[in-house]
């Protein structure tokens, strides 16, 4: 249906990346969910009344809870394609995440609330009446709910869509309910044992591990997550590709929402190559990634020696100090002034989070070990970094 539809109503509707056709998908998707979520809500009210069954009118109104939280999501994709403007110069993006995060809390207070009558069912059970008219609605709904799961975590993978990955896994887990609901009757019509309220119990759980999972999935963007391992790869490989760049470090890549990423590193380039054409190079590296990757790039250039043996090789004693403290670390902008009678090491050091030291500790225990290693002639400055990759 959503093939179907995106064929009628959005242009090029393959190119998943203009921001254009992300919004045309999010607010068809956000449509058909209001649509298919009151079909829903409707048809086990009905349910509901006619069966006795609190886990039913519980599960109708879960469906409710969706539609609305499909609205929400409509507007967020809405709001999210905005343009920048003088208040907001990197755009609006971030709004969609919003969305996401209000639609699983809405999931989370729909799983305590369930939770509360469910626990009032156990205390005072009564019996709920089994038809095939009852069975039928809810063997539909789990279909529905299975195909909306389908078409929105398909969607969210394509647009790449935190809202519509949390709508996704709420329809799961949804279709899960729907399915112990239907379980629940089927023992209370075969049995004399009447399991609704540990039934709905249950369900709530469900609901509430579906609301935590999506609240989670929407807020790590908020607050500022890794990128994405392919992402870093394209970066590493578009950069390195160019004649002139010997290396990079300090990469780091802020996302302002889909569609809007700004990413900045240092590039390496020869000490002795004319600054000029370092500079080209770095401009017509900056452009390949925007068009490429669709990003605004900002690169340092960082000169370093190169050719040098003696240099090469002290760079390599003291990396070798560095990894024998800890596997993880690593360094860069590595430089070396001789002199008569000491010898000066400055570089950055990036370590991992899982280093409890003190950047204070670290260069003493690191200005350490390099002396151990090197002789006491060599001194080294160090500054400490961590990554953002």
């Amino acid at each position: 249906m959503v093939t179907l539809l995106s064929g009628w109503f959005i242009k090029d509707n393959k190119n998943y990346k203009d921001p254009a056709v992300r919004k045309g998908y999010g607010m068809l998707c956000g449509i058909l969910g209001i649509v298919l979520n009151i079909l829903l809500f409707a048809v086990k009210l009905f349910a509901g009344f006619i069966s006795g069954s609190i886990a039913i009118l519980a599960d109708a109104f879960n469906n409710l809870s969706d539609a609305g939280s499909s609205v929400i999501s409509l507007l967020g994709f809405k709001l999210a394609s905005a343009k920048p403007d003088p208040k907001h110069p990197f755009g609006h993006g971030r709004i969609e995440y919003v969305a996401g995060f209000i639609v699983s809390v809405l999931i989370l207070l729909m799983g305590f609330e369930l939770l509360k009558e469910s626990a009032v069912k156990i205390l005072h059970p009564s019996g709920t009446e089994f038809s095939a008219v009852v069975a039928v609605i809810l063997l539909l709904s789990i279909a529905v709910k299975l195909y909306m799961a389908y078409y929105n975590r398909s969607l969210a993978a394509k647009i790449d869509s935190a809202a519509m990955k949390a709508t996704a896994a709420d329809s799961l887990s949804d279709s899960l309910a729907t399915l112990l609901v239907l379980l629940s009757m089927l023992i209370g019509r075969y049995t004399r044992y009447q399991p609704d309220g540990i039934f709905g119990v249950i369900v709530a759980a469900i609901i509430l591990y579906a609301g935590i999972s999506a609240a989670k999935e929407t807020l790590d963007p908020l607050l500022g997550q890794p990128p994405d391992a392919e992402f870093v790869r394209q970066i590493g490989e578009i950069v390195t590709a160019q004649e002139g760049i010997v290396g990079f470090h300090d990469l780091v890549v802020h996302n302002y929402g889909p569609g809007r990423v700004m990413i900045s590193l240092h590039a390496e380039v020869p000490a002795d190559a004319d600054i000029m054409v370092s500079h080209d190079i770095i401009d017509v590296t900056e452009h390949i990634l925007g068009e490429r990757l669709s990003c605004e790039a900002v690169i340092h250039m960082d000169p370093v020696v190169v050719g040098d043996a003696r240099v090469n090789a002290l760079k390599e004693q003291v990396r070798k100090v560095v990894t024998d403290w800890n596997a993880e670390a690593n360094i860069h902008d590595f430089r070396v002034v001789f002199g008569q009678t000491h010898t000066n090491f400055m570089f950055d050091v990036v370590v991992p989070y899982s280093v409890k030291e003190t950047e204070e500790e670290i260069r003493g225990e690191l200005f350490f070990l390099i002396q151990k290693e090197l002789g006491p002639q060599y001194f080294s400055s160090v500054t400490v970094d961590h990554s953002y990759i």
